[in-house]
């Protein structure tokens, strides 16, 4: 016996609850949504609220306000990234315990500058790629950088992630 198993492409539109939507996010989201029905797939309404000093509650209703009057249906619920933070926490504390992100304390301007400064600095098909500046601390610096309350962001380390799942 053979089973034979479909699925339909889940299409999304997500915006962040920071401002009132524009032309361009109408656009958006009315061709994503069309896509969708072209498809016979699903569209669906990711809210992007992880930044809690910036979303409002009144932009996030305006937004269900304003696709709704474009007539555009999406699945119920909508996705509400908030809603999903242990799932996040739980993924960063596993490619953690991987030995697969670090944290990174560069400004973007001072990344910016380590490329200009860097007449090898490697390329992508989009221009400069990240140069690695805090790939290289030390676990007792990067545990007191975090202790101190110095801001950051996780980053991959690809050549890790390489090694651990090589392309074949």
């Amino acid at each position: 016996m053979t089973i034979e198993i479909k699925s339909s492409p889940l299409l999304r539109f997500a915006p962040s609850p920071t401002g009132y939507l524009h032309i361009g996010h109408a656009a958006s989201a009315f061709f994503t949504w069309d896509q969708a029905g072209q498809a016979a797939g699903h569209f669906l309404l990711r809210i992007e609220d992880i930044d809690p000093s910036r979303c409002r509650p009144l932009f996030e209703t305006a937004i269900y306000e304003d696709l709704n009057w474009l007539g555009l249906r999406w699945q119920d619920p909508p996705r509400r990234q908030s809603d999903h933070f242990a799932d996040y926490q739980a993924a960063l504390h596993k490619l953690e315990e991987m030995g697969l992100i670090y944290p990174c304390f560069c400004t973007r301007r001072e990344i910016q500058e380590e490329i200009a400064r860097s007449p090898s600095a490697p390329h992508g098909p989009d221009g400069s790629l990240y140069p690695g500046l805090c790939k290289k601390l030390s676990p007792a610096e990067r545990t007191e950088r975090i202790a101190r309350g110095d801001a950051y962001a996780l980053r991959l380390d690809l050549a890790a992630a390489r090694r651990l799942y090589p392309t074949r």
